[in-house]
């Protein structure tokens, strides 16, 4: 006797090049929830797990684990530049979506950490490209308190931030880089994702 699924079990129609914006959108979502929870050493298998498409879709989309990290950075990035374009933009304001990101992805840490002052060489030119967007974005809101004005001061802040934020829950390492921004001066509120 065949056995048909549950009509609830029954596996959505492949709707082939309208759902890969949709697909895109979620691994990068999944990813940056995996790699928060997991580090970027995860499967990829448990991204694509989580964005609830299979493991072909993800490697359609991002061939190899560096092109779906670039993929989480580029949309990190991408919010705090929106945050610091934002109309009433502040200083605080920027530095909580950059906070939040540095307590949602160690791999956005990583990145902070390519800026030329802190590590010149052996860095990837994207990633150097990157962190620079964000220096940019934050200098715009400059100068911090009146703490953070000489060249280099801003991303070595940062830098200096983000190897604070450890802890086993994302409260933890929120409560942490405040404690931080608190110690250097500054403020970081509220920290939160961009909300456009």
């Amino acid at each position: 006797m065949t056995e048909h699924p549950a009509p609830d079990a029954v596996r959505r129609a492949n709707e082939g090049p309208r759902a890969a914006a949709r697909n895109r959108a979620a691994l990068v979502g999944a990813a940056r929830e995996i790699y928060a929870q997991h580090g970027l050493a995860a499967p990829l298998s448990a991204i694509a797990r989580r964005a609830g498409v299979g493991q072909g879709v993800l490697y359609r989309h991002f061939p190899d684990r560096a092109a779906i990290a670039a993929a989480v950075l580029e949309e990190n990035v991408r919010q705090v530049e929106q945050a610091a374009a934002a109309e009433g933009a502040t200083a605080a304001t920027v530095l909580g979506v950059l906070t939040w990101h540095l307590t949602e992805s160690a791999a956005f840490i990583g990145l902070l950490h390519a800026d030329s002052a802190i590590s010149p060489r052996g860095t990837a030119p994207h990633a150097l490209a990157l962190s620079e967007r964000v220096e940019r974005a934050l200098r715009g809101h400059a100068p911090y308190g009146g703490r953070l004005h000489t060249t280099g001061d801003l991303m070595l802040a940062v830098a200096m931030v983000s190897g604070a934020v450890t802890g086993p829950t994302r409260e933890e390492r929120e409560r942490r880089a405040r404690v931080a921004w608190h110690l250097l001066g500054v403020e970081a509120d509220p920290v939160r994702p961009h909300q456009e």
